[in-house]
């Protein structure tokens, strides 16, 4: 039987890739598993670097390690097999102008259907000393391409050269062939949506133009521009990207604001006095504008969406806390949930502390809290008895029923995923949203990932907290700085001891915190008291450890990093920290949040292993230098990059395919104003260009940022 003829298509971006030129049937099922269906979705792989093989270089003036284009014409050539036959070894002699050099591949037994003499080719690889035979000069496992006795150009070499990262099994070169097949036959079909106006004032390239100089790019670009991402043609990708997703950001932010009816508080002189009465001391400036922020959005009629941001130890707490208050006193329950059990624990114990004095209740809810418990939480929950509910992502499960859920408060909101986030909201009634995060995000990434909510800042620390100062130490000084930990105990004061993990690993060279617990409390601190604190403690374990900590009668508490968040100790002046390397820098400085809390000095030590990084050591010397939670973040989000910084891919975080925040922040800032602009013009006169742009808008980002029925 013959094989079924592939039907000629017209390529436009829609196109299934199966009909394109030079991909079959299993190619194009690859693509498909890797995420490329269309076209357009090819056309996004972008390449991740370029190669200048613009200029050819004679064989004469090869040297051992030059990687170069060769232009040359083949004068033998023959397959050898090795080793019984199990290797192969494809030689070919090339010669240009100048002189000749042999060219070889190995395991590639087909070339010689195709490198046979008499043809000329293009061949770009690098120039070695041989391994085998006589030690002479040639060429390796080259790139190569056939070429017409004409042909001047050519896809692979003798130009700018686009590499690709690898699609599964496809290479680099398969890749360029694809793309450029795509390019050849997509002109007159690649139509422009973005508002005439926007082109004009950004001198935007055209959008065609724009997918071709970024794969093919021409001789008159700039090799460094191109592998920096700066010419016009990516200029042109990354501006349409943020304007689109900024677009869809700013169509959830006003369906928010008016879309959606929502609950109007009322706060009265009687309500300002109780929450008075429950501050354990003056609000700073900033936190007074940040709660009269959260005021306004609580009496207005459209729910709250805010996120409240500030550095490690600001008071965001507090101000949540007097939200939830509010919430309650106007007959509606408030529920916090955070992302660990012992963070939970902890706002449980010093929100029940603050309000003990008041008749409001608050309850506990996480998976550790069973039987009779459970069903009394659960029972007050429904009936409206729990007045402010506290927990896990168990408060999401399908049993909890709240009997009029009215302002849900998310702490750490990165660490949760979107659907865990909806399905509390859905628990409400159209309930207010309020996300505190102690990881201060730069104003780029907040833009990108935060872009619908209105943002609140504690840039202020309360009085009473004292700089700390942050030294980073190699393991020779392990026995100064454990006389150091004594002399300040002396002193009356506290120390956390923080190790990555509980028990002893055999692949990792980390101390184990359980191990070095009982070392410490055996030996070298044995007429001092020493705590132990980890994940795996009961919740009635931790608690009494903390409020044993926190009360005094431990020294030294030496923990893992379940400390990171949350613990409030103020008579802890000393944070040290083993194999600090080996952690993030936002995470590092959530850890020495911990001390610095009262009026004594205050020290972090981070101690570091015998093979510290580069990018580990740009980390230490940022921690030594700052303790501005802001401009760690952003050289956290320099060092990372935004996915990691944000910790999971749950982070909510857009999968940016041209753009990249860091680098076009200006530009985001740019689409941001411009998208927002676009969308309350477009209200107000009939624009003939919105349906297209919001059928890409729904096309790139509908389902990621919830827009339904969009356009």
């Amino acid at each position: 039987m013959n094989p079924t003829p592939k039907i000629k298509v017209e390529l436009n971006l829609a196109t299934d890739l199966r009909y394109v030129k030079g991909i079959g049937p299993k190619t194009a099922e690859v693509l498909r598993q890797e995420g490329y269906s269309t076209v357009e979705d090819i056309l996004y792989h972008l390449p991740f670097r370029y190669e200048d093989r613009r200029n050819f270089t004679r064989i004469i003036q090869l040297r051992p390690g030059m990687k170069v284009p060769v232009h040359a014409k083949i004068v033998q050539a023959n397959l050898k097999r090795l080793y019984r036959g199990r290797l192969t070894l494809y030689e070919a002699l090339i010669r240009d102008e100048s002189a000749t050099i042999k060219v070889i591949w190995f395991n590639q037994p087909y070339l010689r259907n195709i490198i046979k003499p008499d043809r000329v080719a293009v061949f770009y690889g690098k120039a070695n000393i041989s391994k085998y035979g006589s030690p002479s000069l040639q060429i390796e496992n080259p790139e190569f391409e056939i070429l017409t006795e004409t042909e001047k150009g050519t896809i692979h070499t003798g130009r700018i050269v686009p590499i690709y990262q690898r699609i599964e099994s496809l290479s680099t070169k398969k890749v360029r062939n694809i793309i450029h097949e795509i390019i050849a036959n997509l002109r007159w079909h690649v139509p422009e949506f973005l508002p005439p106006e926007l082109i004009d004032r950004y001198s935007l390239a055209p959008r065609y133009d724009s997918f071709r100089g970024v794969h093919f790019p021409p001789d008159s670009a700039s090799v460094d521009d191109l592998n920096m991402s700066k010419t016009e043609f990516h200029r042109r990708l990354i501006f349409e990207e943020f304007f689109l997703l900024q677009l869809g950001l700013a169509m959830k932010k006003r369906g928010v604001k008016e879309e959606i009816r929502g609950i109007r508080y009322r706060v009265s002189d009687e309500l300002r006095r109780k929450l008075s009465s429950v501050l354990p001391f003056k609000l700073t400036e900033a936190q007074k504008r940040a709660l009269g922020e959260i005021g306004e959005d609580l009496k207005s009629a459209h729910p709250m969406n805010r996120l409240l941001q500030g550095d490690v130890g600001c008071g965001k707490t507090i101000v949540a806390l007097l939200a939830m208050i509010v919430a309650v006193e106007n007959g509606f329950q408030a529920a916090l949930m955070a992302p660990t059990e012992i963070l939970a624990e902890q706002h449980h114990f010093n929100i029940s502390r603050l309000l003990s004095k008041t008749d409001l209740k608050v309850d506990l809810l996480t998976s550790a809290v069973k039987g009779a418990d459970r069903n009394r939480i659960l029972t007050g929950i429904e009936s409206g008895g729990s007045q402010i509910i506290i927990g896990t992502h168990a408060l999401i499960q399908e049993g909890v029923r709240f009997r009029k859920l009215g302002l849900v408060v998310i702490d750490e909101q990165h660490r949760f995923g979107v659907m865990q986030r909806s399905h509390l909201l859905e628990k409400g009634l159209k309930p207010d949203t309020l996300i505190m995060t102690a990881t201060p995000i730069p104003r780029s990434l907040a833009l990108t990932v935060y872009g619908d909510l209105d943002i609140s800042i504690i840039d202020q620390l309360p009085p009473g907290r004292t700089p700390i100062r942050t030294f980073v130490r190699d393991d020779g000084a392990r026995d100064r700085i454990y006389e150091f930990i004594r002399q300040e105990i002396e002193k009356g004061r506290q120390a956390y001891i923080v190790y990555p993990i509980i028990e002893e690993s055999e692949k990792l060279d980390l101390k184990a915190a359980k191990k070095m617990w009982e070392q410490l409390s055996e030996t070298i601190f044995r007429d001092l008291r020493v705590g132990l604190m980890h994940g795996r403690l009961k919740p009635e374990e931790k608690e009494k450890i903390m409020s044993d900590f926190a009360g005094g009668k431990i020294h030294i508490l030496v923990s893992t990093t379940v400390i990171e968040v949350g613990i409030d100790v103020r008579n802890a002046t000393i944070m040290l920290i083993e194999h600090a390397e080996r952690y993030g820098l936002s995470q590092l400085h959530q850890l020495r949040g911990r001390v610095g809390r009262g009026g004594g000095d205050s020290y972090c030590i981070l101690l570091v292993g015998n093979r510290v990084s580069e990018e580990a050591g740009r980390r230490l010397a940022v921690m030594e230098s700052s303790t501005d939670g802001f401009y760690i973040a952003e050289k956290d989000l320099e060092i990372r990059g935004p996915g990691e910084f944000m910790g999971t891919k749950q982070s909510g975080i857009p999968d940016l395919r041209v753009g990249n925040i860091v680098r076009d922040h200006l530009l985001m800032k740019a689409a941001r104003e411009e998208a927002f602009s676009y969308l309350e013009g477009a209200k107000e006169k009939a624009d003939e260009n919105l349906k297209k742009i919001l059928y890409h808008l729904n096309k790139r980002w509908g389902r990621k940022l919830g827009l339904i029925c969009i356009g």
